[in-house]
């Protein structure tokens, strides 16, 4: 699960970095997901900040919940 969780949170991060960078340079055309969503026209930066922010909370969580199972159980 460790690793699907940070799979999947490395997976948000680059998207959401290349959503970025493409909102401010241009660049990374193909890349980016979040643009090709009709409903979020106009939004795309937003979307893009939000999906590096979940990337980060899913690439940390299996880690922070480890130690607090740790922690708990320790006593």
């Amino acid at each position: 699960m460790k690793k699907v969780c940070e799979g999947l949170g490395m997976i948000m991060l680059i998207q959401g970095a290349a959503g970025l960078l493409h909102d401010w340079t241009g660049w990374f055309h193909y890349w980016a997901v979040i643009r090709r969503l009709s409903f979020l026209d106009g939004h795309e930066l937003y979307a893009n900040l939000a999906l590096v922010l979940l990337g980060l909370v899913a690439l940390s969580a299996p880690t922070a919940l480890a130690e607090h199972a740790e922690r708990r159980a320790a006593g």
